[in-house]
């Protein structure tokens, strides 16, 4: 199984994070590779895999869907799996991803099985609901989530913004949510704005970084 190893910080002691891909982009995107490198100025270590429909695309070119959520989790459960078997073993582990990565990483979080295999979860805009469709919101298994999880999210992300969000969730108590002023899905900032998208990035990996070592 191909994996893309970003190292953090001077040391062999910082946290790792497994970290998946969103549905329509791969493990070495920019907004991905720019994440790994600014976790990795924080000292998080980041692995990062690809699901086996991005991993066919990768080799035929050709776009497809996302495997079903079953093979979803079954591919991330395995590469946990791997992660804690290999030579970062021993290190604070947390898992992850940005949007349906994250989303699948927060199901593992509600797996009973898998409690105690990782310390924690982290989700860089989170898929809250489909843009524009309220009635399909993808929360109901928060409530069985057994670890803290970490919601980084654009204000402006269609996906889920703040007025929708917060009262929703308000209940959950291991979810935390952090918001990154004016960015949309991919923390793109309003031309405005005196931010870039690297520095909404940066800001995402800080604040992961002091979720993860709280944990």
């Amino acid at each position: 199984m191909e994996v893309y190893t970003t190292k953090g910080g001077k040391t062999d002691s910082g946290p790792i994070l497994v970290l998946a891909h969103g549905a329509g982009a791969p493990a070495d995107s920019s907004f991905m590779n720019r994440l790994a490198e600014s976790l990795a100025a924080q000292g998080v270590t980041t692995v990062r895999f690809e699901f086996p429909y991005m991993a066919r695309r990768r080799k035929d070119g050709k776009k497809r869907p996302p495997d079903r959520q079953p093979k979803l989790l079954e591919h991330y459960e395995q590469v946990i799996a791997e992660v804690m078997a290999g030579p970062l073993s021993g290190r604070p582990l947390f898992i992850g991803g940005k949007s349906m990565g994250g989303r699948m990483a927060s199901l593992l979080a509600a797996d009973p099985r898998l409690e105690g295999r990782f310390n924690g979860v982290v989700c860089f805009g989170y898929p809250f609901h489909p843009p524009g469709k309220m009635d399909r919101w993808r929360v109901d298994h928060f409530p069985a989530v057994w670890c803290p999880v970490l919601v980084v999210q654009g204000t402006r992300d269609p996906f889920g913004k703040p007025d929708e969000v917060i009262e929703r969730v308000a209940s959950f108590r291991k979810l935390k949510l952090s918001w990154l002023g004016g960015g949309n899905h991919d923390f793109l900032p309003l031309a405005k704005q005196p931010e870039s998208q690297e520095d909404l990035i940066q800001q995402a990996a800080e604040s992961a970084a002091s979720f993860m070592g709280m944990y």
